[in-house]
């Protein structure tokens, strides 16, 4: 069998690389382990696509057609899926596959196919979901994510202000983590909590037409309140108006 039909055969075998269960995989407790196991068991198929990708003569149609294999998979899964909640569910799952275990898998072979296969699989995936938003991290990222951001939510508002990642309001947040709430009785199981499920609130706000408005609303009601808290050493109080967040945005977008 050629490494261009290998590749063709693996490649949709990523999409099911979680088995429904992306969400108990992408938490902090279990990411590490979920995400080599997976790499180590799609290797071959990277491996193909890399050697495939060196013979090819046509390159860049090469990797339209691995990245094509993939998208109309899931287009397959979508159609075979029944009500549009469930759809819409399942359009959400496998978005964040692609997006925390797909991609990431792809950049951490590091061949010459590595990169312009990623940018082609967001490429064929907007194209056959128009609406979706995913973008290509590696796993380094994602993994030191999950140990140095405590502010996942505040993070993504700051982002739609354009805000950088060493703003001022990130900062302060970070710094009340450290030197504060770590420190406190229950803090650092709060913040394991935290992990668990403020990634996939980010996610499941991103995938919304009106994320934009969301996360302008977060910072009006919740994350400008909590700051000015810390600011005048109301410490707890930041604490309490917090986990409340949390609590709110995990009932309205969370999914297991």
């Amino acid at each position: 069998m050629s490494f261009y039909q290998i590749g063709l055969e693996g490649m949709p075998k990523l999409l099911d690389c979680c088995d429904g269960r992306v969400m108990d995989y992408f938490q902090k407790k279990n990411y590490t382990d979920a995400f080599q196991r997976m790499y180590q068991e799609h290797l071959p198929t990277l491996d193909a696509v890399e050697k495939g990708y060196e013979e090819a003569e046509d390159k860049e149609q090469f990797l339209t057609d691995m990245a094509d294999q993939v998208s109309a998979y899931a287009a397959q899964k979508l159609e075979a899926c029944k009500g549009k909640s469930k759809k819409d569910h399942l359009q959400m799952d496998l978005n964040l596959t692609m997006a925390v275990f797909v991609l990431p898998m792809v950049l951490e072979f590091n061949g010459d196919s590595s990169k312009p296969l990623s940018e082609e699989l967001i490429a064929s995936w907007k194209r056959r979901f128009p609406k979706s938003n995913i973008s290509a991290a590696t796993y380094t990222s994602i993994e030191e994510g999950f140990h140095k951001q405590w502010c996942y939510i505040t993070t993504a508002v700051c982002r739609t202000f354009e805000k950088p990642d060493d703003c001022y309001e990130l900062t302060l947040l970070r710094d009340y983590r450290d030197t504060y709430l770590a420190e406190s009785p229950g803090g650092e199981e709060l913040i394991s909590t935290y992990y668990d499920v403020a990634p996939s609130i980010v996610k499941h706000i991103d995938q919304q037409p009106d994320s934009g408005e969301i996360y302008r609303g977060i910072w009006d009601e919740w994350l400008a309140p909590c700051i000015s808290m810390i600011e005048s050493d109301q410490k707890e109080e930041c604490r309490e108006h917090y986990i409340d967040m949390v609590h709110t945005l995990q009932e309205k977008y969370f999914r297991q």
